[in-house]
């Protein structure tokens, strides 16, 4: 097992890893930009090394300072977190290429399966049902692919995530502009401007399922997570297992997931995600090669520690829990991701000193945050504040303890999505499990109007 190892990341996400590890007595080194010298991140480990300045290209993102901070401080592996170098192949290799152990998969197969268009051909292999699309990214005659297709379709970045490089094409005359502003986007975001496309699912659910594969060959799946609460395609609150999933549902989901797995000979812990339609037909969407935002709900209701898969997986250990462990849950877990965003400004990002910080307590609540009393939030980097993650013993015990979480969580000095989050729970259409992912249009729609 290894006795230290780098943390590539800042915030939530790099305390989160730090737990786990603390746990496993390996000691962790933290990295951190000249902006994030306060940040809890570089307190809570055992060593902290700057990388470079607030802007991430040049720290977070530097991916020769980061290998140069894993030598001076002799890490063993470093765990990247998600977001910035995560789902990089490059960065994956230049571990290997310097001796050290990245937690996650291989450079090949993070570069096979984060390019969405080659992810959906391995999807293909394995038998598991896609969405009508293009085979490949799409260059010329694209008039030509989305009729074939049939509108309305989405357009897609090939190498994209979090919501960038998306777009809804309903009519013919729309293409041209919505392309070019797709595949821009795409090369702004990822340096690749390649494009795909799909068929656009009326009022789907996001649904996604969280599996992990030892170097050995075993793999396991866990209960779907339903992310269908979206804003822009950025995901707002996630719970697990989804109301509109049943057992004989949730066992294809895994079954797909785990075939999916397999068919790429994926080592380490991923998630596949899916669309499915009002009549429950499943589609394969993408995959993501790291470890989630919101992996804290699958924790919650199995009981298991993914991080700790993850290092167990890297150092060539074999998966600590059986199939039916893993897929086996109690409860229901919600999370709610708090951000530092302005609802009465269309969600524009908040900074500023936090004066006041009351967190919620009591039975079945879990808040991973980086933030404190007095710690002013840096203008570079995301905006969530905290994750805020509610069991209950059913769907409507963990709804109740939300509501009363959220109005226990008290924040002072800039703005925060608490009372967005307050309009979800309260929302009929949420407490009856009917949402989709045009949910958050439909409940702000009203406000919008009011303006």
């Amino acid at each position: 097992m290894f006795k230290k190892i780098l943390v590539a990341n800042r915030g939530e996400i790099a305390i989160r890893v730090i737990r786990t590890l603390k746990e496993m007595g390996i000691k962790s080194v933290a990295v951190y930009s000249e902006a994030d010298r306060s940040c809890l991140h570089v307190r809570e480990a055992d060593e902290a090394v700057c990388i470079g300045p607030a802007i991430a290209r040049e720290s977070y993102l530097h991916i020769p300072a980061i290998i140069s901070a894993a030598k001076v401080t002799g890490s063993e592996a470093i765990h990247p977190g998600y977001g910035f170098l995560s789902e990089n192949p490059v960065f994956s290799a230049a571990c290997e290429e310097n001796g050290i152990v990245f937690i996650g998969p291989s450079p090949k197969a993070i570069a096979m399966l984060g390019h969405k268009s080659s992810a959906r051909k391995i999807a293909v292999k394995g038998g598991i049902p896609v969405t009508p699309g293009t085979k490949d990214c799409v260059t010329k005659d694209y008039l030509k692919e989305a009729e074939k297709i049939g509108f309305p379709i989405m357009i897609k970045a090939a190498a994209g995530g979090g919501g960038k490089g998306i777009r809804i094409v309903r009519e013919k005359g729309q293409l041209n502009h919505e392309f070019e502003m797709a595949s821009s986007e795409a090369k702004s975001a990822f340096n690749n401007g390649d494009v795909y496309f799909e068929k656009y699912i009326q009022c789907p659910r996001h649904i996604e399922v969280q599996f992990a594969r030892d170097s050995k060959g075993n793999v396991v799946a866990f209960p779907e997570r339903d992310c269908s609460i979206q804003r822009r395609h950025q995901k707002l609150l996630e719970e697990s297992p989804s109301p509109a999933v049943n057992q004989k549902l949730r066992d294809k989901l895994e079954e797909a997931a785990i075939k999916l797995a397999n068919t790429a000979d994926y080592v380490g812990v991923g998630t596949v995600e899916f669309l499915m339609d009002l009549k429950k037909n499943f589609y394969f969407m993408e995959v993501n090669t790291r470890l989630q935002v919101e992996h804290p709900v699958t924790e919650t209701i199995t009981r298991t520690d993914l991080v700790k898969e993850q290092v167990l997986i890297a150092a060539g250990e074999k998966l600590s829990l059986s199939r039916s462990r893993a897929s086996s849950f109690d409860g229901h877990a919600i999370e709610h991701r708090i951000n530092a965003e302005d609802f009465s400004k269309n969600f524009a990002p908040s900074v500023g000193r936090i004066e006041e910080w009351v967190v919620p307590g009591g039975p079945g609540i879990r808040l991973d945050t980086h933030m404190y009393q007095g710690y002013t939030l840096p203008i570079y980097y995301d905006s969530m504040l905290a994750k805020l993650i509610v069991w209950g013993p059913d769907r409507a015990a963990a709804i109740a303890r939300s509501r009363r979480a959220l109005g226990e969580f008290r924040v002072l000095g800039l703005s925060t999505t608490i009372d967005v989050h307050k309009m979800i729970i309260n929302s009929p259409e949420f407490q009856a499990g009917d949402v989709d992912t045009g949910f958050m249009e439909r409940l702000l729609a009203p406000a919008a109007a009011a303006k």
